[in-house]
Formats: structure tokens, C-alpha cells, sequence
């Protein structure tokens, strides 16, 4: 038809719904989905900044000549590290991990680090699913996260077992970065449901706090267990935000236009309620805290600017605003748990 009217009319229609879908997911700013939350408290927000370091340790070859230490180090007490796995000894399962017994804070930890950009094994394991491939408690989560969980939950029973018996007034607290966040989600929905397995531990005692993490677990899964898994997300992080398939987005790294193209068009032609009510559709896991920047600094490096974050906002619900994957400057920044720290350290 645009042939023979000589007016390209359905490349002018499908450029305009391009420009839209541009405008709403590139340049939306994460402040705008957060701003009707709640403030999140000092105290709930406690917990975090030390798990980060806990984590930060498990990227270090050896914690006793650390390399990559934050300003302060990575506060823990070498001796109190129970079990720590490299990929060796995960043969490629789950990526490196421990459990480190803080006395300090009355605390058993398990601390999982996040995907190596190196290793072929992490990306099996999270590119390993398919929409509502995989069942769990009622509703569904990722698979390849749901295979790491399981390894290290077959693995460490005994010794969580152990620590969690010998130490009955200490917490058991899971935390990971990345695809380590999605690991320790399952792998508390897994500890739940197994309680028995561990002392019969009571769900007062477990905690999870995910940092960064990847969309695991259906909308009904996530707010059953909100009262125990936290999820931190920093400002436009793009991972709790990716709804389209994984395996997709690192292809896009070679084919760009061609997924921001099937994308497009797949937002343009369904609807927001169709995609909401689908039970198979996952979400980044329990209570979500989201910290924004109070005045986000645009044409600034992040080298010679002062961002000033806001107070952590958190929702009970997962109202992260969806698909928005290249959303603002920051949106790769934001996966850093580095930068999750420094802005732990100025709320």
C-alpha cells in the first residue's frame, strides 16, 4: 500500500511506535516508579552494607592478601570462615561461595558471588529456562537458579545443619550479587520447604537479602516469601528489569538493533494486562528496597560527580518498572555491587 500511494505509510507508523517505545523504556528515569513507596528504615537497612562486603570477599583468590578490598576492607574475621568453594570445587554449578560464622552480628551467612564474564558455566546456568518451564511451591522460578540452589543446598545441609544447632540464637542469612542473588532466593524458598532438613530451623531465623538480582521467581512466590527475602535494586539496574529472555539480551550484544526491533514490537502488539496476569511471568524476588538518586547528574562522569542518593525506598509488591533495559546512563553502573555499597554508606 505504501508503494502505491508512494508515502512510506507503514514505515512512518512503525518508526513512530519505535520512537514511543524509545521514549518509555530508554529514557524513563528510575525515581518515577519508586516515588509513592515507602522510606525504608535504618534498621531494616542495616544488614546491607556489611553483606556486601561479605560478598565482595568471595571475587578475592585469597582473603588473607586481598587485592580488590573496599575502603575499610571487607570486615570480617578470616578464622570465622567456615567453607569457601571456588569453581573448581562447584565444577561448574553454582559460582563461588561461603559460609562465614559472624559472631560479631549473631549471624550464620552464606554468601554467594555474582556471574564471571569468563566462565561459560555461569551463562549456562542462567540462560537454563524457558517460560514456565520449571514448578516450585506453588509457582514457578528459573530453572538453571533452581539447579544451583539445589547443588549447594545438597552440599552444605550438613554443615548449615551443624551451625545452625550449635549456634540456636544466631540468624541464618542468605546473600548473593547477580546471578548469586537469584541462587540464594531459590535457594531459601528450598531451606524453607526443607526446615526439617536443618534443625528444624524457624522461618523467623532465615533472612535473604539479593543484591542485584535477576528476575527467578512468579508474582505470587514473590510476595509469599516477601517477609524473608529482600531484594536491592540501584537506581536503573537493568537485571530486575529484564523481562525479555536472557539468552537474548547477551545475543543483543552482537545484534543490538535486532532485538531492540523484536522487542519493540512484541511490547507494542501485547497488552500490559495480558502480561501481568500470566502466572509463568517471573519477578525479581520478595520485598524489593530501591535506591534512586535524588538529583540524577545526566552528561556527568560518575568519576567527577557527587551523586546524592535519596533514602531507600521499598514496596511489598515488585512494581519495577518492566523491560526497561536501557534506561539512563547508569543502568550497567547500577549492577555493580561496588557502587551498592558506596551508596549504603551515605543513607
Amino acid at each position: 500500500m505504501s508503494i502505491a500511494c508512494g508515502l512510506p505509510i507503514l514505515e512512518g507508523v512503525y518508526c513512530l511506535a519505535c520512537a514511543r517505545w524509545v521514549w518509555q523504556k530508554c529514557l524513563y528515569t528510575a525515581g518515577h516508579e519508586s516515588e509513592n513507596w515507602g522510606v525504608a528504615t535504618v534498621e531494616e537497612f542495616e544488614p546491607v552494607p556489611h553483606l556486601c562486603r561479605l560478598i565482595l570477599a568471595g571475587y578475592e583468590d585469597d582473603i588473607l592478601s586481598p587485592l580488590w578490598a573496599p575502603p575499610g576492607g571487607y570486615g570480617i574475621n578470616p578464622e570465622w570462615v567456615v567453607v569457601r568453594k571456588d569453581y573448581k570445587e562447584t565444577v561448574g554449578h553454582v559460582t563461588p561461595y561461603m559460609i562465614y560464622l559472624d559472631h560479631d552480628k549473631a549471624d550464620i551467612v552464606l554468601a554467594v558471588r555474582g556471574l564471571n564474564l569468563a566462565k561459560e558455566s555461569d551463562y549456562e546456568v542462567l540462560l537454563d529456562n524457558k517460560l514456565g518451564q520449571t514448578k516450585f511451591g506453588g509457582g514457578f522460578v528459573h530453572n538453571g537458579l533452581l539447579k544451583a540452589a539445589g547443588w549447594i543446598f545438597d552440599a552444605e545441609c550438613e554443615v548449615l545443619t551443624e551451625l545452625v544447632e550449635r549456634n540456636p540464637n544466631y540468624t541464618l542469612t542468605f546473600t548473593g550479587h547477580s546471578l548469586g542473588a537469584g541462587v540464594v532466593a531459590l535457594l531459601t524458598m528450598v531451606v524453607v520447604q526443607n526446615h526439617g532438613k536443618l534443625g528444624n530451623i524457624e522461618r523467623k531465623r532465615i533472612r535473604c537479602y539479593a543484591l542485584a538480582p535477576p528476575r527467578c521467581m512468579s508474582l505470587n512466590l514473590a510476595v509469599r516469601y516477601a517477609d524473608i527475602i529482600n531484594s536491592v535494586v540501584l537506581q536503573d539496574d537493568f537485571l530486575p528489569r529484564s523481562t525479555s529472555a536472557l539468552e537474548d539480551v547477551f545475543k543483543s550484544l552482537i545484534c543490538l538493533p535486532c532485538l531492540l526491533c523484536l522487542m519493540c514490537l512484541k511490547d507494542t502488539c501485547t497488552l500490559e494486562e495480558k502480561m501481568l496476569k500470566d502466572p509463568r511471568r517471573l519477578y525479581a524476588p520478595g520485598r524489593l528496597y530501591h535506591i534512586v538518586e535524588r538529583k540524577p547528574l545526566r552528561g556527568t562522569s560518575s568519576r567527577n560527580s557527587s551523586i546524592d542518593f535519596e533514602a531507600c525506598v521499598v514496596c511489598l509488591h515488585n512494581e519495577i518498572k518492566d523491560g526497561s533495559l536501557l534506561q539512563a546512563s547508569c543502568a550497567f553502573q547500577g549492577f555493580k555491587i561496588r557502587c551498592v555499597l558506596c551508596s549504603k554508606s551515605v543513607l
